[in-house]
């Protein structure tokens, strides 16, 4: 497994100037944030990038200067019926041949793809093209769109250090770059975190993906409620839930004594990250890679009909590293949390540990990692050099 050392020392020159690198990934957020994260430090570095992905990510990439952003018809395959395989097929055939004649005629040095089934026509229109690729992996499972790919892509980039479903004549081109943040996320890197004093505030972050988890919305303001009063009375929660939700969760909450704020959709993120000291949420590759770019400890409860079960093992990893608490959703009851949470939130040595491991689970400048990764497969060094001796030399030092 390859390590670019140098990635936070970015240099000034431009060393893909001239070169057009394509950029490929499905259409929902967890795939797009690394891909346009690496278009972004590819411009930088003076290509120009072609973002190949279906009509749902136009919005993903509307305004990044440098990206031409090429709409491809896509269609999802798993959990359907037989018609909605067949019509996902379908499209994807489609998309397939407009991916392929685009590619023919660009030219890209290298093709980059970030798994959702959008993915699939770029990628494998640069494997019959012979054009080189790579792919890089949000989650701890390598997703069906990546696995197509793999065998003949140069690189497999991963955001954690471990991956299953690798097959193990592809493990010599895994690359731990971990998964790009937004800038504002990557920047508490530097922030260190405070555990919560003896009679000081606690500060709970809540969390389930854009739509909020419902089952969060159902069992935590209960298990918050029953904690002991002097616990429950320092608590200041920021909470997501979906917008028909609120009003319940709200009443649940009410002559609580818990400071809190509910919201379908929480604008501030990075700041409430900051502060907090926990997180509660599912563990999704976006969530994940926040609190470990952060360093902040996490109490993770798994979606469990996720395609693989990929939250699941995503959650067990950082808990391995002890950055956090995983909690099953069958074991997610009122009674289970209030017990559990009454350990943690009284517990702040404990907290400040997993908020380390956590930290140290994760890896800086993704971004940059994986566009030094482009310039890698392409034989460059940051500075636009050959740097054929440094190809290679690390990989497999993790696996």
């Amino acid at each position: 497994m390859t390590d670019f050392a140098n990635s936070q020392n970015i240099a000034d020159e431009t060393p893909l100037a001239g070169q057009v690198i394509a950029v490929t990934s499905g259409g929902t957020g967890g795939h797009m944030f690394p891909a346009v994260a690496l278009s972004r430090s590819l411009v930088r570095r003076g290509a120009e990038v072609l973002f190949f992905t279906d009509a749902r990510a136009a919005r993903y990439t509307e305004g990044v200067e440098g990206v031409k952003t090429i709409i491809l018809p896509a269609g999802g395959i798993a959990g359907k019926g037989i018609k909605g395989r067949l019509m996902g097929a379908a499209r994807l055939g489609l998309g397939t041949l407009k991916a392929r004649k685009l590619i023919k005629k660009t030219k890209p040095s290298a093709v980059i793809g970030f798994g959702g089934y959008a993915s699939i026509p770029a990628t494998i229109s640069a494997k019959w093209l012979g054009i080189p690729y790579a792919i890089h992996e949000q989650n701890a499972v390598l997703g069906r769109a990546n696995r197509l790919a793999a065998n003949q892509a140069q690189r497999i980039a991963t955001s954690f250090a471990k991956v299953t479903m690798i097959a193990p004549a592809d493990e010599h081109k895994v690359i731990w770059t971990g998964n790009p943040v937004r800038a504002e996320v990557a920047a508490l890197a530097g922030v260190d975190y405070t555990p919560p004093t003896v009679d000081g505030p606690v500060r709970l972050l809540v969390t389930g993906g854009s739509q909020g988890a419902r089952v969060l919305s159902e069992i935590l303001p209960t298990a918050l409620v029953n904690l002991p009063e002097d616990l429950r009375k320092r608590l200041v929660v920021t909470q997501q839930a979906r917008e028909e939700d609120i009003d319940t969760v709200r009443k649940t909450y009410d002559g609580s004594q818990i400071d809190v704020t509910l919201a379908p959709f929480i604008n501030d993120i990075p700041d409430r990250l900051r502060d907090c000291h926990l997180v509660i949420a599912r563990s999704g590759a976006s969530t994940v890679a926040e609190l470990t770019a952060a360093g902040r400890p996490g109490f993770l409860i798994p979606l469990p009909h996720a395609i693989d079960d990929h939250q699941r093992f995503n959650a067990q990893q950082i808990e391995d590293a002890g950055g956090a608490w995983m909690m099953p959703q069958d074991r997610f009851s009122s009674e289970n949390v209030t017990e559990r949470l009454a350990k943690l939130l009284t517990n702040p040595a404990a907290l400040s540990r997993a908020a380390k491991a956590a930290k140290s689970s994760g890896r800086a400048n993704a971004a940059e990692r994986l566009a030094d990764m482009v310039l890698d497969m392409l034989g460059l060094d940051p500075a636009g050099s050959p740097n054929e001796k440094n190809i290679n030399k690390d990989r497999g030092d993790t696996q």
